[in-house]
């Protein structure tokens, strides 16, 4: 019972190998035992190869081993008391030097093919710039204005946060917790993202992959993809998925405390589906405010529905500064915890020199623009926070201005959106 208390305990508080090891297992196409066929052209190649050295080996081990086995039992001293007297045969030395040449090359030819096949990135039908932080993806649709940040999903953070300070190491854990933690996010604990890459099906897509801070790597087993993200130079590669469908990954080079916490989710979708997309995330929050003047115009001179929106205009400031410091309090902690605890703790302790403490910060006691700034652009390891909203940054600054001593003012959505300009 220690033994399964302590492998429970380690199932859910270690972060970095289990994640890997469920990308693997949440893979489409993979049987837990290989490595999966993949669902591209290059993936099946590198199957292939794969399978090809494996039954070479296979092979090889039975001949070499078979050959041992029959020396051992057919020439043993019992049967053979006195040894045979012979010298070296040039005929079997030119047999084992020719045969592994030959095995070599059977072998190369094909994966030099694949490797030249893997490196070729032109003709493009999109490009993708994919940058790796502590801990997660920014994804930039190059010639698209699509760049966006995916982290690992608020319920899977949530969840290990819990696992992590608590069940994990409480003493209290059971292997009923870790059935529950399986559950969490419809079943895809760590391995789910608030915003996944898309791509369409079919197209060749190039990716230009770079790190921001650290050493990153970019994995996806089913399209045989698998990049270091490094700072300062960008590696290419690139894929042609031929099915729709979600296909899940991991960093694959450890990056820090975190490393095991910055999963990749790609959703293959049709070409329709991916032209919605992307006018999506290019037309933003515009659609619906350019929608309501049209209702407007429809509607008769003088009835309440040309006066909704006049009056929802006036109210939406009043809205804004109604936001009280308990209401921004509450909900800063929630979006400290998802996007901050992760470097500066959920204390507000830091990991100095590296993640300064937020106790007495001269940021969180200082002007509330400076505060905000740094959010939206980042400074040194600390990654751009631009993708939050303008309320959810708001609330994340004011909680901790406001937490561990600090002294700092509110901060409201409306001085975030004047900062974003």
């Amino acid at each position: 019972m220690l033994m399964k208390g302590w492998l429970a305990r380690l199932a859910a508080g270690t972060g970095m190998a289990g994640a890997a090891l469920k990308a693997s297992a949440y893979t489409n196409t993979s049987n837990g035992y290989n490595m999966p066929t993949g669902v591209t052209e290059i993936a099946h190649s590198v199957h292939s190869l794969h399978m090809a050295v494996f039954y070479t080996c296979v092979v090889i081990g039975v001949l070499v081993f078979g050959v041992m086995l029959y020396s051992i039992v057919n020439h043993r001293r019992s049967k053979h008391p006195k040894p045979a007297d012979f010298h070296e045969s040039v005929k079997v030395e030119i047999a084992w030097t020719i045969a592994p040449f030959v095995v070599l090359i059977g072998l190369a030819i094909p994966a030099a093919g694949t490797l030249i096949k893997m490196e070729d990135t032109r003709n493009s039908d999109l490009t993708v710039k994919i940058t790796g932080y502590q801990w997660k993806w920014q994804y930039e649709y190059i010639g698209q204005n699509v760049s966006y940040f995916s982290t690992l999903s608020a319920e899977s953070n949530a969840a290990r946060q819990v696992g992590a300070h608590g069940l994990g190491f409480s003493g209290s854990f059971s292997e009923a917790d870790l059935d529950q933690l399986k559950k969490v996010d419809g079943g895809h604990y760590l391995v789910n993202v608030d915003n996944p890459l898309v791509l369409p099906v079919g197209k060749k897509v190039r990716f230009l992959i770079t790190g921001n801070d650290v050493i990153h790597a970019w994995w996806v087993p089913d399209f045989a993809v698998k990049k270091d993200a490094i700072p300062g130079y960008i590696n290419e590669v690139w894929t042609k998925v031929d099915q729709i469908g979600t296909y899940r990954g991991v960093c694959a080079e450890l990056c820090g405390r975190d490393h095991g916490f910055m999963p990749i989710v790609v959703n293959v979708v049709s070409e329709d589906d991916f032209k919605a997309f992307i006018a999506s995330k290019q037309a933003g929050g515009t659609a619906a405010a350019e929608a309501a003047p049209a209702e407007t115009a429809a509607a008769p001179a003088g009835s309440s529905a040309a006066a909704a929106p006049a009056e929802t205009a006036a109210a939406a400031p009043a809205a804004a500064a109604a936001l009280g410091k308990d209401d921004l309090v509450k909900k800063g902690q929630a979006v400290y915890t998802a996007n901050c605890a992760a470097c500066h703790q959920a204390s507000g302790a830091g990991l100095p020199p590296n993640f300064p403490s937020l106790h007495g910060s001269k940021v969180a006691n200082g002007p509330a623009e400076a505060h905000i700034t740094q959010i939206l652009k980042g400074k040194n390891l600390m990654p751009p926070f631009a993708q939050l909203s303008d309320e959810d940054i708001a609330a994340v600054a004011t909680f901790e201005r406001t937490s561990w001593g600090n002294q700092g003012s509110v901060v409201q959505p409306s001085q975030v959106a004047a900062l974003r300009k």
